[in-house]
Order: C-alpha cells, then sequence, then structure tokens
C-alpha cells in the first residue's frame, strides 16, 4: 500500500481488471469500463494489482483539491462502466458535457472525457466558461488537433477558453479534460499536493498516522 494526502485520483481502467483497497474501507475489483474517484483528502492509503491474466490498460490523472477540500475526510468512489454517462464518442468521467453529469463527486469547476473517435470521425469539445486549461492524452490512433498531429502522447494546450476540433485519422481513443485554473502554487511532498505548507505538513502526519496503524495490524512492514 502507499499513501496520498490533498488530491484525488481518478482511473478508468480499460482492458483488465484490478484488484483494489483503500483505508475509507472499500475493496473490491475494478472490471474494464470502470472508474475509480479516490479523494485522498487529509490522508489515506490504497493499492491496486492486476487480477487474473488479462494484460492491464487504462488511465490515471491526479488532481490537485481546492483548500476546503485538500484536508477533508478521505473518499472513494467505484463506478462500474455502465454508471458513466455517455454522450456521441465522449464518456463523461469527471464534470458535465451536453447536460450530462458524472456521478463522480469531483469538484466543481473540472471535465475530464474518454473519447473514441472512428477514422475519419471529427469532433469539437467547447469548454464551460471559466475552463481556460485544457490537456488531451492519446493512447491509441492519431489525432490532429490545432494544426499538429499527435500520437501516443501528452498535450497541454495554451490557456483559452476556445473549443477544440479533433480529427481522427484512423480509430482512436483518448482522454480529453479542461478546468478552471488552480488558484494556487502547488507545494509539493512525495505522495502529496497541497495549497500551503501548513496544509502539507498536516496532512503528510496523518499519512504517518495511518501507517502507524496499519503496521500495528501487519499490512505494513
Amino acid at each position: 500500500m502507499h499513501p496520498h494526502s490533498g488530491i484525488a485520483t481518478t482511473t478508468i481502467l480499460l482492458d483488465g481488471e484490478v484488484q483494489y483497497e483503500d483505508t475509507t474501507g472499500a475493496s473490491g475489483v475494478m472490471s474494464a469500463g470502470s472508474v475509480e474517484w479516490m479523494n485522498a483528502g487529509g490522508g489515506v492509503w490504497h493499492d491496486g494489482y492486476p487480477e487474473g491474466r488479462t494484460p492491464v490498460r487504462g488511465y490515471q490523472l491526479w488532481t490537485a483539491l481546492p483548500a476546503a477540500l485538500e484536508l477533508d475526510q478521505p473518499n472513494s468512489q467505484y463506478l462500474s462502466a455502465r454508471e458513466i454517462p455517455s454522450s456521441g464518442p465522449a464518456r463523461v468521467i469527471l464534470g458535465e458535457y451536453e447536460n450530462l453529469r458524472s456521478p463522480a463527486l469531483a469538484p466543481y469547476g473540472i471535465n475530464y472525457l474518454h473519447v473514441q473517435l472512428k477514422a475519419g470521425e471529427e469532433w469539437r469539445y467547447t469548454p464551460p466558461a471559466g475552463h481556460a486549461v485544457a490537456w488531451l492524452c492519446v493512447q491509441r490512433g492519431t489525432l490532429h488537433v490545432a494544426d499538429q498531429k499527435v500520437r501516443a502522447e501528452l498535450v497541454v494546450f495554451d490557456e483559452s477558453e476556445n473549443a477544440l476540433t479533433l480529427y481522427a485519422d484512423e480509430d482512436t481513443e483518448f482522454v480529453l479534460g479542461s478546468a478552471i485554473p488552480h488558484p494556487h502554487d502547488l507545494v509539493l511532498g512525495y505522495y502529496s499536493v497541497h495549497t500551503s505548507e501548513d496544509a502539507l505538513r498536516r496532512g503528510e502526519q496523518k499519512i504517518v498516522e495511518i501507517g502507524e496503524q496499519l503496521r500495528r495490524v501487519g499490512r505494513l512492514r
């Protein structure tokens, strides 16, 4: 197991199965198409490892939490594929798109979509007002966006609220996110991200306390 504080992790599992557990008390098996949203808040430990022989493939996003949530009680959600709404080629992993809202309890101001386009298909994404930060990551296939060809890489766009027009050369799968800019300089720990040195200290102290509890019951060496 390993710890986090001050962030949320979003895992999209595309292939295979993953056994998971965390110190909120959640445990089980994620199957292909499912999504994990884990708000580490003021401190949590978790673990995940492949189940069975099918290779595991997916995406994981770390989100820096706002000051009001970074030391809050941790919570986790494990959502099946059928619980994730979709509109056209896009699954709504976090936030809201085309009047559909993800059941993941993410804070206001972030959208995160899992998109699959057919060869020759064009798709346009218009970010909500205030979403001046945008990024995408192509795992399979090739996209054309802003006169650039994107294949097997992560792209972070210049700050703008302009719409993005994407064209797929071939069958293509990617994730795309947009967000309101984070208003704080990030203070980094080894497994933690916070908005201040004091919040980082408090989060890392809670991580140590949970780790000591896990050692007492034989879960950590």
